[in-house]
């Protein structure tokens, strides 16, 4: 880092939170290194206050350096990664909870309160907030505005945005401003916080967000339902939500997921096919009846309904990366989404594709939104197994916009995913896309690489995607 910049930068947050940046710094990376994605900040700073990340994007605006905002490092897109260079700005100082009003339902955290802390703070206060991506503990709320995070309980409750009333933000070239609030209603003017969520920093650098909470449901219920096919796996979804059921979560796993997992189910799993995991919730009574009424819609199909401990049950379900993982030593998953009404043929499909270039393959996800984690599994020292499994992707994304799916369901864009739109867009929304950075962002500092709907020109880093 050159002397003046540390220098400059000191004045604005202090000497001792203007970081060195070697290779080997945890900033450098997120969740998407595994995949070979690599950043090269010229320096880490880490304000404590929205004034003082005003006042660094000012100075980086003011300098022509690119700037990259940073939650808890848990994105799988490289969307947090300084892949061209110059500052990270990390939030996770920016960990006050400035209102917190149980009786309005009400929440307002600043952006590196982690998800964990926003779900407990709920609970304790008879509250409940819905959306439950993976890593809580490290994922920052900040960060699950910026890529409209998603999880399991999206399927009745909505992914992140849906609970943000409005949102703190610093914008180009260094002005504080507040998009949306605590009315209840607001339709006066473009709808410009909603652009903010999911821009995964290329419009702008979140430091708060004004969150809507729920009351809590008073009872829940988990089942693993056991089916003999996928075919009829995928058919039970369906008729689930034909039936006017509204379940919380509607997970499901294919028979290869089911197979490698199996030893750490809680319980005595029967052969099977296809499984989904399904949650309820509400009153008491409300439950009751949902159960007796899923028990009617799957008697003809099920091979067996099961109820193990709930915190047992999602113990299981957050380990299948690892289990999965180690089979083989490493994988390559892909989020992508098919319409509900695909998903059989998008997961069959999917398993050709894998099986015609000699890769074992497996998929699970939130079937209620046709939302898979589409996964192959490879040898990380088998360079062809590695060039194979880039090639199941692209023809997996193919796949996916052929059947009217989305090429990212859940995990965002960032840097691997960057101009996968163009071939799920049409010309005019691109056009749009591109338009809407350069008001936000004419510079194009801010997180730079990232989000591009369109691929773009050879770049300074190269990733294994």
């Amino acid at each position: 880092m050159p002397a003046t910049m540390h220098r400059e930068l000191a004045r604005i947050v202090g000497a001792e939170r203007v970081l060195e940046a070697p290779a080997s710094s945890p900033y450098n990376h997120d969740a998407a290194r595994r995949r070979g994605v690599e950043g090269r900040a010229e320096a880490v700073v880490l304000p404590g206050s929205a004034a003082e990340v005003a006042a660094l994007v000012a100075w980086c605006y003011a300098h022509d350096v690119a700037l990259v905002a940073r939650g808890g490092g848990t994105g799988m897109m490289g969307g947090a990664v300084a892949t061209h260079g110059g500052i990270v700005c990390s939030l996770e100082r920016l960990v006050r909870v400035r209102e917190l009003e149980p009786a309005l339902w009400r929440m307002l955290p600043e952006a590196g309160v982690s998800t964990r802390d926003v779900q407990r703070l709920a609970r304790e206060n008879g509250l409940f907030f819905g959306p439950d991506p993976g890593a809580c503990e490290q994922s920052q709320i900040g960060g699950n505005v910026a890529t409209n995070a998603g999880g399991p309980h999206a399927l009745k409750y909505g992914v992140t945005g849906a609970w943000v009333a409005g949102l703190e933000v610093v914008l180009a070239p260094g002005e504080l401003v507040e998009l949306g609030g605590w009315a209840g209603k607001d339709v006066a003017g473009y709808d410009l916080k909603s652009l903010m969520i999911g821009s995964e920093g290329t419009l702008g650098v979140i430091t708060a967000v004004r969150l809507r909470l729920l009351p809590a449901p008073q009872a829940t219920l988990a089942l693993v339902v056991f089916l003999p096919t996928r075919e009829q796996g995928c058919a039970a979804i369906g008729e689930l939500l034909g039936s006017g059921l509204r379940p919380a979560v509607l997970d499901f796993l294919d028979s290869e997921t089911l197979a490698m997992t199996a030893a750490s189910y809680p319980a005595d799993a029967p052969a099977a096919g296809f499984a989904l995991i399904v949650e309820l919730d509400g009153t008491r009574a409300e439950v009751k009846d949902q159960r007796a009424e899923l028990s009617q819609v799957l008697a003809a199909s099920a091979i067996a309904v099961q109820e193990p401990a709930a915190a047992e049950l999602w113990r299981w379900r957050d380990g299948f990366n690892g289990v999965v993982t180690g089979v083989r030593g490493a994988k390559v998953s892909e989020d992508v989404a098919f319409p509900i009404e695909r998903l059989g043929e998008g997961l069959e499909r999917f398993a050709q594709i894998a099986g015609r270039h000699g890769l074992r393959s497996c998929a699970w996800g939130h079937g209620g939104e046709g939302n898979v984690h589409a996964t192959v599994l490879v040898d990380p020292a088998e360079e062809a197994e590695l060039d194979a499994a880039q090639e199941v992707g692209e023809e997996l994304f193919a796949l996916v916009v052929e059947l009217g799916g989305s090429v990212a369901g859940e995990h965002g864009v960032g840097w691997l995913k960057r101009g996968r739109l163009e071939a799920q867009w049409a010309p005019r929304a691109l056009d749009l896309h591109e338009e809407i950075k350069r008001a936000f962002d004419p510079k194009g500092l801010l997180n730079p690489g990232k989000k591009l709907a369109r691929y773009p020109a050879p770049s300074p880093v190269t990733s294994t995607e």
